[in-house]
């Protein structure tokens, strides 16, 4: 393949693989930038009961039956993906949708709905912490983003008259990098 079909090749790959990170990029950005200028989001939160006949031991094998159990009782969907355990807390995952947080103080457990507003939710999955299938292409963005920026390197060094720019600006981007994560 010429020099010029690899450049169009790749260029064609880089604007595919950007269109599909811009959402992505929108959302990081947004919440982001809203999380650091103090908007964290909230949450609408409701008690719920724990019945005392529903006994729950973080360490169980059967905790998750534990809580899909204090969730039936309190009439909300069980479908919860996976419990994220802390020492005397168990939360219902994803936090990017309405979410239980189950509380032990001295051996009683209390348990609080939490109705994220749309803020909260955005940065949720920000973090991470949106459904499996959010994760998978948050994955796929991340491989995406490298492929996008190396694939850009390579037709900037490829193209003679963009060689010097993109030499330049990786090097300015490299020292602004430096210095604002390790010496500032």
């Amino acid at each position: 393949m010429s020099r010029a079909k690899t450049r169009n090749f790749l260029v064609v790959c880089h604007l595919l693989l950007a269109g599909l990170l811009a959402p992505l990029f929108f959302l990081v950005a947004v919440t982001g930038g809203l999380y650091l200028w103090g908007n964290k989001g909230e949450t609408v939160e409701t008690a719920l009961s724990v019945p005392a006949e529903i006994a729950i031991q973080q360490d169980a094998p059967d905790v998750e039956d534990s809580v899909r159990a204090v969730l039936a009782a309190n009439d909300l969907p069980t479908d919860f993906e996976y419990l994220r355990m802390r020492p005397g807390s168990i939360t219902t995952r994803p936090t990017s949708r309405d979410f239980v947080v189950l509380t032990d103080e001295d051996g009683q457990w209390s348990a609080a709905l939490h109705q994220p507003n749309l803020q909260y939710r955005m940065m949720e999955l920000h973090k991470g912490h949106g459904p499996q299938m959010f994760k998978w292409y948050q994955i796929f963005a991340a491989i995406s983003l490298f492929l996008v920026v190396f694939g850009g390197l390579i037709v900037g060094f490829m193209a003679p008259g963009y060689r010097n720019k993109t030499i330049g600006s990786l090097a300015f981007g490299t020292i602004v990098f430096v210095l604002l994560a390790f010496v500032l």
